[in-house]
């Protein structure tokens, strides 16, 4: 996969710095330089970019204040001198956060992370598109429709697949993360280290814990805000 990206930055030596360290990596196709996030627009506005590098400090228009305005699907990575903006860069749902001066190996290390979020994404549309999924259960391939699926419950090496129709749950040994990152977001959304739900199963919340047919199931704090930003989205 190859990510096309921006660099926007009004520290011209802060900027070329970061161009050389996009030409050396080779999942990044660099579109092009710019000292401020106004010239950055045009860019956005002509070609399809997944990744902007943005600064946070500069005239006219602030990094945080451009994200704003920025398209979902485009993602960014902010790269500042001032440690005191990280709070504010991932409220603005930034994948990474860069303090100046800035290293290749950490320039990297963000680069692979935003890397590894477009894969899961583009892995997730696929299987959206086929609306299945096999799993090993009881020494064979059990084909499992998406839209049969209520929740999910992780029990240490196993999860157990809970089904509409009261039909028995399947058990299959692997962890949460890759059976998490095998279905479709937001359809799918992790609500606990130990539980997925299928937000279109959801009956009510009940005190922020989600009703999902007979189960009350619990939300965990580091899932709360996630959550709010969808309920917030499907609530009149």
């Amino acid at each position: 996969m190859t990510l096309n990206c921006i660099i926007i930055d009004d520290e011209p030596l802060a900027a070329d710095l970061l161009a050389s360290y996009a030409k050396k990596t080779l999942f990044l196709n660099l579109i092009g330089v710019y000292n401020s996030a106004i010239e950055g627009i045009k860019a956005i506005r002509e070609n399809r970019i997944d990744l902007i590098f943005l600064d946070v400090q500069m005239p006219e228009l602030s990094g945080l204040e451009f994200a704003k305005i920025l398209p979902k699907e485009t993602k960014i990575i902010f790269t500042t001198a001032f440690s005191q903006y990280a709070v504010e860069g991932y409220k603005a749902n930034a994948l990474d956060y860069l303090l100046k001066p800035i290293s290749y190996d950490d320039f990297l290390d963000a680069s692979n992370r935003a890397l590894d979020w477009f894969k899961s994404v583009r892995h997730s549309e696929d299987a959206a598109n086929d609306r299945f999924i096999f799993v090993k259960s009881e020494y064979k391939l059990v084909k499992i429709m998406f839209d049969d699926i209520l929740y999910i419950e992780g029990l240490k090496d196993y999860v157990k697949i809970y089904l509409t129709d009261n039909r028995k749950p399947i058990m299959s040994l692997m962890n949460m993360k890759k059976i998490e990152e095998s279905l479709p977001k937001p359809e799918f959304m992790r609500i606990h280290r130990s539980y997925i739900v299928h937000m279109k199963k959801v009956d009510g919340i009940d005190r922020f814990r989600i009703v999902v047919g007979d189960s009350i199931l619990p939300i965990s704090d580091s899932y709360k805000a996630i959550l709010q930003d969808y309920l917030d989205g499907h609530t009149l």
